[in-house]
């Protein structure tokens, strides 16, 4: 997982890497991580693929409001002021909570700060998958606060989906007084304990003083190395403690800092590039651990012509409508990216962890290739794939090393990469098997409105999406252009995401059009973030593809269960000919303007009324349920598994 660190505060001693290689040394400086750099200096950066078109980025570079303190050095003030000054003092400008008993404290001390917002979103789930979205559309770590008890287990979710993508995320949860833990108290839950092994870690404030110190570490252990979300429980006592803060007390990660990966070695960067030079089919595949390095992956590509495969969680690293793009890859990739990898003879790997659903049968996959991986995660290299050369590191780092190596070895002409017959080779392969889809009359084919949105927004908008059919086509048929221009839950796979994303993605891209493109079973399970999205007055456009089913679980009954219904109807199974329920009606409830299209002849209307409308507004597309998200490998299948034909309208 590539991450780079910005400091806006100068480093003392730059860290500098010299290629004995050249007759001429030259000095390289790499990403660099300072253990003594304060959280307010740090966060992951969001570069522009295209540096040209800054109309539509998702900057993370916002400009820092100065703290100002509100209490005198030497004057007492309750913990939960502490809490609120420390996330003052790490640049946090908006949090999402919902308030409670034990966490009303915080709360009330929010109210007193002059810098951070905070967006009430109307359920726990939404509020933190709001914070992901967030931070995946600025790559500055997203922040939510909630209650203890059913409050604090209603982040479980979102924490898990954080841990799986790697988004850098904390959460703050009130906790029952100290002397009641352990008592079974009124919404007491030991959330700690719930959510050990799905952070990457937690900490119980038992002492109002370790306030600043766990703050700053938790900031510091979210953004740094693999990224992650990181959970910190605070008695309600603690939060009404006085204190005089000592913001000067150091953190205390000795064995985790020593842990943090090194700059990759010479001898690593240049075995590299010997297998690339020795290779005649080489392919990269690409994962959200480059999402952080876009300008020095399209550096290397330029410099080598090698085709690019991207996971769920890569989209938009590198440019999908690039001619060296074979979009996405796996069990809903393109027929020719999963071609690539199967005949590829190298595979370069680069921030990916070689996930089921992009391998299928692990024995199969790239079974002709030599392996190169790259990951800032030690747990994930030779996991599931055992590599040839691996190097456990920042992948911006080591693409930075590759590239200054590779522009020396090529002005020294001492390489020369030629992989235009591999390339030519793919190209017939994009012919063969182009991305496609059919029509019946006038009814409005999914993929069809995901072509006609990318078409209108000219691939600028950010997307977010629930879980599904939905999100398939989205990522198959959008072309997304940059990175954390893309929002969806890969890992866990969690229903609902898509419309609290939005929320998060909006607060971070304020000027930025966002799109939740949603199932109806997806939509909603957070359908309530209506009421957030209507007072918060965000220019958040939602695009239902309503089939009144759960898509692509009868796409598998259609396939494999001979198309035996099993509870996948999500209309009135009294009165199947009317739309039910009524997401228009929803929609007015909250004052958001919306309208349903039927027909594929009103379908681009429909959207351009959509995305010219100010603000909020939602779009109910109807389309046909016996659609199935194709090319698609079967679980646990390989690249000769693949299936490119029918739909639920064919028995099997």
């Amino acid at each position: 997982m590539a991450l780079h660190l910005c400091l806006l505060s100068k480093p003392s001693s730059p860290d500098f890497l010299f290629f004995s290689s050249y007759k001429t040394l030259k000095p390289h400086s790499f990403s660099k991580i300072s253990k003594k750099t304060p959280p307010c200096h740090i966060f992951i950066t969001n570069t522009l693929t295209d540096p040209t078109n800054t109309s539509s980025a998702t900057s993370a570079a916002v400009p820092f409001k100065p703290h100002v303190p509100r209490f005198a050095p030497d004057q007492p003030r309750k913990g939960a002021d502490v809490l609120v000054e420390a996330l003052e003092r790490a640049c946090v400008d908006v949090v999402f909570a919902y308030p409670g008993g034990a966490s009303m404290e915080i709360h009330q001390a929010l109210t007193r700060s002059t810098t951070i917002r905070n967006v009430l979103c109307r359920h726990e789930q939404g509020e933190i998958f709001a914070a992901e979205g967030y931070a995946r559309a600025s790559g500055r770590p997203g922040v939510c606060i909630a209650t203890s008890g059913p409050g604090a287990t209603n982040l479980v979710s979102g924490l898990a989906d954080a841990l799986l993508d790697s988004i850098p995320l904390v959460a703050i949860t009130g906790q029952v007084p100290r002397r009641m833990i352990g008592t079974d108290a009124f919404q007491e839950t030991p959330i700690v304990e719930v959510t050990r092994s799905i952070t990457k870690h937690n900490y119980l404030v038992l002492d109002v003083e370790d306030i600043p110190r766990v703050v700053e570490e938790a900031f510091f252990l979210a953004t740094s190395g693999r990224p992650g979300p990181v959970l910190i429980d605070i008695p309600k006592d603690v939060q009404q403690q006085l204190v005089i803060p000592d913001w000067d007390r150091p953190m205390k990660l000795h064995g985790y800092l020593s842990r943090l990966p090194k700059l990759p070695e010479l001898s690593q960067l240049e075995q590299i590039l010997r297998l690339v030079s020795e290779s005649k089919k080489p392919v990269l595949y690409v994962g959200g651990g480059c999402l952080n390095s876009s300008p020095e992956l399209r550096q290397f590509v330029d410099l080598t012509g090698i085709p690019v495969a991207s996971t769920l969680m890569g989209l938009g690293a590198f440019p999908s409508s690039d001619e060296l793009s074979m979009r996405m890859l796996g069990m809903h990739g393109t027929v020719y990216a999963n071609y690539a990898v199967d005949k590829a003879d190298l595979l370069l790997a680069f921030g990916v962890r070689f996930d089921d659903r992009v391998t299928g049968k692990l024995e199969t996959f790239a079974s002709r290739a030599k392996i190169v991986h790259i990951d800032i995660d030690p747990a994930e290299i030779g996991k599931n794939k055992q590599p040839h050369v691996s190097i456990c590191g920042d992948v911006k780092a080591a693409l930075e090393g590759l590239n200054f190596l590779l522009e020396g070895i090529k002005a020294a002409g001492k390489i020369n990469l030629d992989f235009s017959s591999w390339r030519e080779e793919l190209k017939e392969q994009k012919m063969k098997f182009p991305l496609s889809f059919k029509s019946f009359g006038d009814a409005i084919p999914p993929q069809y409105a995901i072509q006609v949105l990318d078409e209108l927004t000219n691939s600028n908008a950010i997307i977010t999406t629930g879980v599904g059919q939905h999100q398939m086509w989205a990522a198959q048929w959008y072309n997304f252009k940059r990175p954390r221009q893309w929002a969806t839950s890969s890992g866990l796979g969690a229903m609902g995401f898509g419309l609290p994303a939005a929320i998060g993605a909006a607060e971070a891209s304020p000027g930025t059009i966002v799109v939740d493109i949603d199932g109806d079973g997806s939509f909603i399970m957070n359908v309530q973030e209506l009421a957030t999205i209507c007072v918060e007055q965000l220019d958040v456009k939602i695009m239902i593809l309503n089939n009144q089913h759960l898509g692509m679980v009868v796409q598998w009954e259609d396939r494999f269960y001979k198309a035996n219904r099993a509870h996948t109807y999500l209309g009135n199974p009294d009165d199947e000919t009317k739309i039910f329920p009524n997401f228009l009606k929803f929609a007015e409830g909250c004052e958001i303007p919306a309208a349903r299209v039927t027909k594929k002849s009103e379908l681009r209307g429909a959207i351009q009324k959509m995305l010219e409308t100010p603000g909020p507004y939602l779009l109910d597309v109807l389309v046909p349920h016996q659609e199935h998200v194709l090319p698609m490998i079967p679980s646990g299948g390989a690249f000769r598994d693949v299936i490119i034909e029918g739909d639920g309208r064919t028995k099997y």
